[in-house]
């Protein structure tokens, strides 16, 4: 098993340098096919997110559409695949950041129904209530 850094997938999908590109693509097939392993951690996905939208400028829908597939990939490994699923289309529909998205997203899958939070955000996401200390 092998680790999946961030700028491979930045990469392949900003496509800046195709030869590169070309190169992942290759290796996310082999990942797809069980044909090799690879492991990432949360810090990555959380990299890519804010790399496409700060400086490529991705609107967060395409970024849930890049993203999605990756997640899926039957050679990845990540805990939590569901809470990042969950957290991309919080993203993409609520204009959350990532952060308050998957932190929402963990919070609802763990059956937490409030968050103490200053954020109004939160506000945004049914089935979570805010709570102000």
């Amino acid at each position: 098993m092998r680790f999946l850094d961030t700028n491979l997938l930045i990469r392949y999908f900003t496509r800046d340098d195709e030869k590169k590109a070309q190169r992942v693509l290759k290796l996310l097939k082999r990942v797809e096919r069980g044909e090799e392993k690879v492991i990432t951690s949360p810090l990555v996905l959380f990299e890519i997110v804010f790399t496409l939208q700060s400086f490529y400028e991705v609107p967060r829908e395409k970024i849930k559409e890049l993203l999605s597939p990756i997640l899926e990939l039957r050679g990845l490994k990540l805990p939590n695949k569901e809470i990042y699923r969950s957290a991309l289309d919080i993203y993409a529909k609520k204009n959350l950041s990532f952060a308050d998205a998957f932190n929402a997203a963990f919070a609802i899958k763990k059956g937490i129904k409030e968050i103490y939070s200053y954020d109004e955000d939160f506000d945004k996401i049914e089935g979570i209530r805010r709570v102000v200390p």
